[in-house]
């Protein structure tokens, strides 16, 4: 019995198995670093800024990191902060982890996917999918609760 064609139908199986799960993500995530930050800060107009404008730009990009939380539940649901207009807003999304470890966060008619390209019990980081191609890189803490007395 010749079994050579089991070989490619098994590693197509293989390949389109997620290998993290939307349940390991369950909690919350804070963002603690965004490459972008690092375009802003070389940039010219940051460089070239005043002392006041700088370290307005700073405590703005710092009010950014930790004001940007996940939090993934069980449901495979998402809630997260986002900034519209300068004033940070809830949002609420459900998610679904695709094939290559892709992540995709569903908000009405609203989708958008992120590689995950990093994952353990602690750091996630995340690489988004645009149209343009300008990728960067999301890192992700889990923010550990702590007991309640």
């Amino acid at each position: 019995m010749n079994l050579s064609f089991l070989s490619p139908v098994l590693l197509s199986l293989f390949l389109s198995i997620s290998s993290i799960e939307a349940q390991q993500l369950i909690g919350k995530w804070q963002l603690v670093y965004f490459d972008g930050i690092d375009r802003i800060r070389n940039s010219a107009q940051f460089r070239e800024a005043d002392s006041a404008t700088r370290a307005n730009m700073e405590y703005r990009i710092k009010n950014r990191l930790e004001s940007t939380i996940y939090q993934f539940t069980p449901g495979d649901s998402l809630r997260y902060t986002d900034m519209v207009n300068q004033t940070i807003v809830q949002r609420r999304a459900q998610i679904e982890i695709g094939e290559g470890d892709v992540l995709i966060i569903r908000e009405g008619e609203m989708k958008r996917k992120a590689k995950i390209i990093a994952f353990d019990e602690n750091r996630l980081v995340l690489e988004p999918i645009t149209k343009s191609g300008n990728k960067g890189k999301l890192i992700f803490e889990r923010v550990v609760e702590k007991p309640k007395k």
